[in-house]
């Protein structure tokens, strides 16, 4: 009688794991010294293998006789390389500096009374989306001062809040959106921006609702130290830095006149003003020395007088300055640069290889990678779902800087692209990245990550269809 498939499976089972061999001790020995080499060893090196064996064959066929494929590598150095000079030393070094800060400097109280899970939610929610809007930053700036604010002990739903509202609640990139895409754009997408943030955290308060109270659970019983400090203290010390944060990335307008131009046109000199309060704040409140304080500006006025066409160069002396002075001192400080540093090494690292991906994929500004532009545009023409979703889906990818995005969309529009998918690619685009989604998974996971990113594309994806019905 001939055995059956499942007999023979289980007899090979028994005897991969040693019990069949039992009358054998030699063959016994050596299937048990496999077993257990492989749960030492291959159970926690088989993602490192298969890491690298995925790297060797993406060598192995790499298309480098390809000419678009070539452009699209050339394109993915264009923008790490303009994404280096015109983000990295003016918005993310600050960032990480306030992001430190809040991790050392903020009462964890003070954070879960204002924006923890159990906190007023009209509070909560109006301090998220407003402190958000208010800095008008690119979807990659905000993630240190969310991490910041997530780690200390923001509910996830104000987190999120404060996420979206950050790059997407811009009051710069709406009013040129009203002046370039038209009136009634400029107000959509002001009004859903809003909502968005506010609705997006509240869904992701109830969704994870539950391992959010158990992790301020958690972090409140770790920590329960008291701030040395003032509320108003604390809040003229971050007004300085979110004011260097601020005009020191504040974009050029369209118009040579207004305001805006005023202020684009002093705003090396309002960084300097905030530069100046900061060293004040921190000679009166957190013990730095006059002399410190003074060399550092010394040195930066030299720098500022020997290269008066490049501002970066004196922002970057002062950054070095207060680097050297936080890194070399004691206590507080001290754990200021520490926390700094620990948001560098995480976020940095992942932000390079999504910003190089996304130029493989997009393109730099003003370029084309390797998916190309007209076929973007064919794919969001009308305002059907497929569109919308398309246009979401792009805009999530992509990587816009402030206020690049409406230029883009102006090219995007004269080539057919439909009134709703534009919409869509407005929510979308400015408060998601490739690069943004790899740190935020850093952050809070996965899971959390999946569900905030799907709920930014459906509300786009819907709202630019609902838009697309009335204005298209």
């Amino acid at each position: 009688m001939r055995p059956s498939k499942d007999e023979i499976a289980n007899s090979g089972r028994s005897f991969f794991s040693g019990r069949s061999l039992a009358n054998w001790p030699i063959a016994h020995q050596w299937a048990q010294t496999l077993q257990r080499r492989w749960q030492e060893f291959w159970t926690g090196e088989w993602k490192v293998l298969a890491v690298i064996a995925a790297v060797f064959l993406a060598c192995f066929y790499a298309p480098v006789d390809n000419a678009r494929f070539n452009n699209a590598a050339l394109e993915s150095l264009k923008l790490v390389r303009w994404y280096a000079r015109e983000h990295v030393l003016l918005c993310l070094l600050p960032a990480f500096f306030i992001a430190g800060a809040i991790g050392v400097f903020v009462s964890q109280g003070a954070v879960m009374k204002h924006l923890g899970a159990g906190a007023n939610k009209v509070v909560a929610y109006g301090v998220a989306s407003v402190s958000g809007s208010l800095l008008a930053v690119c979807s990659c700036t905000v993630l240190p001062l969310f991490a910041g604010i997530y780690r200390m002990g923001a509910g996830i739903g104000p987190a999120s809040a404060f996420l979206y509202a950050g790059p997407a609640v811009n009051v710069l990139a709406i009013i040129l959106t009203a002046r370039v895409l038209g009136f009634e754009m400029g107000v959509a997408r002001a009004v859903c921006a809003i909502g968005f943030s506010v609705v997006i955290g509240l869904a992701m308060q109830w969704i994870f609702r539950n391992e959010d109270i158990e992790r301020i659970k958690a972090q409140t019983a770790s920590d329960a130290t008291d701030a040395p400090r003032s509320l108003g203290q604390n809040a003229a010390f971050f007004m300085t830095m979110v004011g260097v944060l601020v005009f020191a990335n504040w974009a050029r307008p369209e118009d040579a006149s207004g305001v805006w131009h005023a202020v684009w046109s002093a705003k090396w000199i309002l960084t300097a003003l905030f530069g100046a309060a900061l060293g004040f704040c921190l000679i009166r409140w957190f013990g730095a020395r006059l002399w410190q304080i003074g060399l550092i500006a010394a040195a930066t006025a030299l720098v500022a007088i020997l290269l008066p066409h490049r501002p970066g160069a004196a922002f970057f002396t002062a950054l070095v300055g207060l680097s050297l002075l936080t890194s070399l001192s004691d206590g507080e400080l001290s754990d200021w640069f520490q926390q700094s540093w620990g948001f560098a090494k995480q976020i940095l690292p992942l932000l390079f290889w999504g910003v190089l991906a996304a130029g493989l994929l997009f393109g730099a500004p003003g370029g084309e990678g390797w998916i190309p532009r007209e076929w973007v545009g064919r794919m969001v023409g009308g305002n059907s779902l497929s569109a919308n979703l398309f246009a979401s889906v792009a805009g999530a990818l992509m990587y816009f800087a402030t206020l690049t995005e409406v230029p883009v969309l102006e090219g995007l529009l004269s080539a057919g692209m439909g009134k709703g998918p534009a919409l869509a690619l407005l929510l979308a685009g400015p408060a998601l990245s490739l690069p943004n989604m790899l740190v935020i998974r850093g952050v809070m996971g996965t899971k959390k990550t999946i569900v905030y990113v799907t709920l930014v594309a459906a509300m786009s994806t819907i709202s630019g269809m609902i838009y697309g019905f009335f204005f298209g």
